[in-house]
């Protein structure tokens, strides 16, 4: 077995790792984020790799040489690294990534035709990271969002999003309005999922250069963002359901974007 060149928690580097699973402020100032598990890992641009840490278990049993023709791990005891991980049963294996910088008309200028979905003030984890990785999976060009929505750094979010965070452009957007008025001077079509929408969500146009709006899971759009579409849509419900989850509700509009795209 690989001897551990790390065997205390009280080692800065553990401290940092700490630091950078619950801290957004040290995810921003450093400019890294976590990635736990072989899967993780083996999506990860190598680019993107600043250091990464395995177990003392993984370093006896893992696949190591698939590793090493990455980097060079740090290898940590196993009751140190049970610490460092952030979940309940780690599978030994953790990277320093350093965060990708995207910017917005870097994000417009991928495809002839782009859509973006724009998230107003998500705040959970679970519901950001199911977005980006559905996103992926229906061709969506990008995901631009409000300063105030969840970090996309958490680590909740990073395993949600099952490695779609390394391939899917996102943009954080200081003003989200002042944002959303550039796409509409670049002649895009703005659409807000809203309650009271006046058309289905299958009636848009998704075939040409547009965004579609999301907000909060609990409020739904501003009354000033959603006052800056082209047109509210809304998506029909039976029953005595009021609304739907933030991620279904992108979900199925990403979807019927998607079908169109792919019919023309």
């Amino acid at each position: 077995m690989m001897p551990a060149q790390i065997t205390s928690t009280s080692n800065p580097q553990v401290k940092n790792v700490a630091a950078l699973m619950k801290k957004s402020r040290a995810r921003t100032e450093q400019g890294l984020f976590v990635v736990e598990g072989m899967k993780l890992f083996r999506e990860l641009p190598a680019a993107w790799i600043a250091q990464v840490y395995v177990s003392e278990g993984f370093a006896s049993d893992g696949p190591m040489d698939e590793v090493r023709r990455v980097c060079n791990p740090l290898v940590v005891s196993d009751r140190v690294f049970a610490a460092m991980a952030d979940t309940c049963s780690p599978q030994g294996i953790l990277a320093l990534v350093r965060q990708p910088a995207w910017e917005l008309e870097q994000m417009i200028g991928r495809a002839k035709s782009p859509f973006f979905l724009i998230l107003e003030q998500l705040q959970d984890p679970g519901n950001l990271g199911t977005i980006l990785r559905t996103a992926e999976a229906a061709g969506c060009t990008g995901i631009i969002m409000s300063r105030d929505t969840v970090d996309i750094y958490n680590p909740k979010v990073i395993r949600s999003t099952m490695g779609a965070v390394y391939r899917v452009p996102f943009f954080y957007a200081e003003q989200l309005e002042e944002t959303v008025m550039r796409l509409r001077e670049k002649g895009f079509l703005i659409y807000g999922a809203h309650l009271q929408g006046s058309v289905s969500f299958e009636c848009p146009d998704y075939r040409v250069p547009c965004a579609c709006m999301i907000g909060n899971e609990g409020n739904g759009l501003s009354d000033s963002l959603a006052s800056l579409a082209h047109q509210r849509i809304r998506i029909p419900m039976e029953g005595k359901a009021e609304s739907l989850n933030a991620a279904v509700s992108a979900a199925l509009i990403m979807y019927e974007a998607y079908q169109q795209r792919r019919g023309d």
